[in-house]
């Protein structure tokens, strides 16, 4: 469903509500004129669409010619408790059917049934969108993950054939341990990619524009596959 639509700087910027049960999921999908892909964007550790990181790195996607999905994974209600227990964001099986769903979506929504599809995973969404693709083999094209936790998609790791790729800070060196053991249980095309100098969330200069020029050589490289309409 749509509910509001507006055109800016070359952008097309689509409220939309993804189904889920009996809960909606929000988000906003930006679309170029003509994109090469969709990167649908999942959210980790208490972050949501309006994720000022994720933001930045989708507009830089934008630019590269790729709509972008940024979505809730939690309702409000929900990110109401999370934001008390913290519990919610480690549910990664919650959080990875839910990436079903807007796979899903993105293959029934007009605008984007003939694209192909690509996940961008942040912290423990990284997690989720690995167990996410493994569901999905047949629909996602690619995957991204920044200062992601991996580690936590688990036995589903083996069965994810989408190629990877996993960006981590050059100070994060816990998650650096984490992301290394992840790629030995993967099977598929897997790259680990160090950003020197960078911390977990990115936030020194230069930082994120680096993540958002390395995810997009990656979306670059594995998107602009043919995708036949259903």
């Amino acid at each position: 469903m749509t509910t509001a639509s507006r055109s800016h700087d070359a952008r097309t910027l689509t409220s939309v509500r993804v189904p889920f049960g009996a809960l909606s999921l929000f988000g906003d999908l930006a679309s170029p004129a003509t994109p090469a892909g969709v990167v649908a964007f999942a959210h980790g550790s208490g972050s949501s669409r309006f994720s000022t990181r994720n933001q930045h790195v989708a507009r830089l996607l934008q630019q590269r010619g790729f709509a972008t999905l940024l979505i809730d994974l939690l309702t409000p209600d929900e990110e109401a408790i999370d934001s008390r227990t913290a519990h919610l964001r480690f549910d990664i099986g919650m959080l990875a059917s839910r990436m079903v769903a807007i796979i899903d979506w993105l293959r029934r929504w007009p605008e984007t049934s003939a694209l192909p599809i690509g996940l961008f995973g942040a912290s423990t969404g990284g997690g989720a969108a690995l167990v996410a693709a493994a569901a999905r083999p047949h629909e996602v094209a690619a995957i991204v993950s920044r200062g992601g936790r991996p580690d936590l998609a688990g036995p589903a790791l083996p069965s994810v054939v989408a190629p990877t790729l996993l960006i981590v800070g050059g100070r994060d060196t816990d998650v650096i341990a984490m992301n290394r053991d992840a790629m030995a249980r993967m099977s598929c095309e897997v790259v680990l990619d160090i950003v020197p100098g960078a911390t977990h969330l990115f936030e020194e200069p230069g930082a994120l524009d680096r993540v958002a020029d390395l995810a997009g050589a990656w979306f670059d490289r594995y998107l602009p596959a043919i995708v036949t309409p259903r």
